[in-house]
């Protein structure tokens, strides 16, 4: 009975990351949310901070989408790959990330992925959108336990925030 009920959640979890990377698309590929971590970008990234209410001052990409932090990933190494990566894209860039409003450049670097892509990381966390915010500014996977640790925003320091 055991053994069943384990299948079964491993069966809920992976419909779930499949069901939250289909949310982050409009039917045209054209989504307000993150971008595809399959699709290697053709420009810098851009890393802005804007408030989030309760949470102050994050980091968000050029549009307004909401970036974390994984615990499990090491100082500028990603440990999110596979189903990882599709329920939470990391923030890729072509070239040196930019900097925006509210961002310290000093903190602003890339380290690159298991697959060559090269990812933006900040304060030595690589950064990640999550596939579950839809629209720019929602934080839906603030302190999200998933794939072996908690997911966080970042301030503009580069410190994870509590809600």
């Amino acid at each position: 009975m055991k053994r069943i009920a384990t299948a079964a959640t491993c069966a809920a979890t992976l419909l779930l990351a499949g069901a939250l990377t289909s949310c982050s698309e409009s039917a045209s590929g054209e989504g307000n949310g993150p971008t595809s971590s399959s699709a290697s970008p053709s420009t810098p990234a851009t890393v802005d901070t804007k408030s989030a209410g309760g949470l102050g001052d994050i980091l968000v990409d050029d549009k307004g989408n909401t970036l974390y932090l994984f615990l499990a990933d090491k100082k500028n190494k990603s440990n999110c790959t596979g189903a990882c990566a599709k329920a939470w894209p990391p923030l890729l860039t072509k070239g040196a990330a930019e900097v925006g409003k509210g961002v310290d450049k000093k903190l602003l670097d890339k380290t690159k992925r298991s697959d060559g892509d090269e990812q933006v990381t900040y304060n030595g966390h690589p950064l990640y959108y999550y596939a579950g915010d839809t629209e720019p500014g929602q934080t839906n996977g603030q302190n999200l336990d998933q794939f072996g640790a908690e997911w966080y925003v970042l301030d503009a320091k580069g410190k994870q925030v509590e809600s």
